[in-house]
């Protein structure tokens, strides 16, 4: 078995994240950029940060994460809107699908569930 230990993970400049581009699905601008860092493959886990936009989430994996700056609100399809800030966990069921709108850099660590 391996230990993964992600060390102040908040504390990371953003510069020292990998640029993952701009999100799949933008649907506003400006168009949300993202960083992160993939710790391990199985099961995946890391860092993961996002700029401000508006955009459709499109993981099929679960995710249990925990935001470490920014806030954002979650908008479940046919549900309500969840707002989310620094400080807080969330886990996604497989196949959660809404909208995301980041008002503020987020930055959150994540553990992918297959």
């Amino acid at each position: 078995m391996s230990i993964t230990i992600i060390k102040s993970a908040a504390a990371l400049p953003s510069s020292a994240l990998e640029s993952l581009g701009p999100v799949r699905v933008p649907l506003d601008e400006p168009i949300a950029e993202l960083r992160g860092c993939s710790l391990r493959a199985a099961p995946e886990c890391g860092v993961w940060e996002c700029t401000p936009g508006r955009w459709r989430r499109q993981v099929e994996s679960a995710e249990f994460c925990h935001f470490l700056l920014g806030r954002c609100t979650f908008t479940p399809d046919g549900g309500s809107p969840l707002e989310i800030t620094a400080g807080d966990s969330v886990y996604f069921p497989a196949y959660t699908r809404g909208v995301w709108d980041v008002h503020e850099t987020v930055r959150k660590t994540y553990v992918l569930i297959e």
